[in-house]
């Protein structure tokens, strides 16, 4: 491992973004208290914990960049980290652990299987670090909005569901139309997000690898991969997350906030 020179110079540079954020956490902060709403002190305590994990990371990635080994040790702590996640948000038990282990596990290594293997990015450390962090961040949160979809309209609909095994239907065929939707919701923000691309937002892809010295044809081209990539990976863990979820026979316990 091995550490930039300018490393001190650049941790004097951060002080004028330590500020700013600061002033629009603050901003939030007291918007959300004026306004009385739930644990207004949340985002501020987001912001610290973000920071404290970018700086740790940040520091740590500069030694490890160029090293295949580390750099397969940081994305797995990563794909650790997501499923712990999502696990806590649907429930925090050991199966569905394991199930969401196996769904994101699936598509997160298809993407990346097809991404570099056709030569779609360069297959090297620096970049199997960065699309595979992306990949990895972006499944997570569809596999959270899948499983909380899912749960929230089997409990709203579940009278229907009832219904349905009362007139023989399985488990699995009486929450099937939850199941697919909750698919397709879970997938929205991401849809929409690269419908938009270039015309509403500069996703950060795009915009980092502008800053990084890139022309914007090959900026483009990287972001184009990484969106088809995150619907990719997502659809996959979206589906096979819901294969193991769907099949329900009790009322779901109330989904953790």
């Amino acid at each position: 491992m091995t550490w930039p020179a300018d490393l001190p110079a650049e941790l004097a540079g951060l002080l004028p973004s330590l500020v700013g954020v600061l002033l629009l956490i603050a901003v939030v902060t007291a918007l959300l208290r004026g306004f009385h709403v739930p644990r207004p002190y949340a985002p501020a305590l987001a912001i610290l914990r973000g920071t404290l994990q970018l700086a740790a990371i940040s520091l740590i990635l500069s030694g490890i960049i160029s090293d295949p080994l580390w750099v397969g040790v940081g994305l797995s702590v990563m794909f650790i980290a997501a499923v712990s996640t999502v696990n806590r948000r649907l429930g925090a038990t050991r199966q569905h652990f394991g199930w969401i282990a196996v769904a994101m596990a699936i598509g997160i290594l298809a993407t990346l299987i097809v991404v570099f293997s056709v030569g779609a990015i360069e297959f090297s450390p620096r970049y199997v670090l960065s699309y595979g962090g992306i990949i990895i961040g972006n499944a997570m949160s569809i596999a959270t909005l899948t499983g909380r979809r899912f749960g929230e309209a089997v409990t709203d609909h579940w009278d229907e569901v009832e219904g349905w095994m009362a007139l023989g239907a399985t488990p699995r065929q009486s929450t099937l139309d939850l199941a697919r939707r909750a698919v397709y919701f879970a997938i929205i923000p991401t849809t929409d997000q690269t419908k938009t691309t270039g015309l509403v937002t500069l996703p950060g892809a795009f915009v980092g690898a502008i800053f990084g010295g890139a022309s914007p044809l090959e900026a483009g081209r990287f972001q184009i991969v990484v969106l088809a990539g995150i619907l990719c990976a997502g659809a996959i863990t979206a589906i096979t997350l819901i294969q193991f979820l769907a099949p329900i026979r009790m009322k779901p316990a109330t989904i953790p906030t």
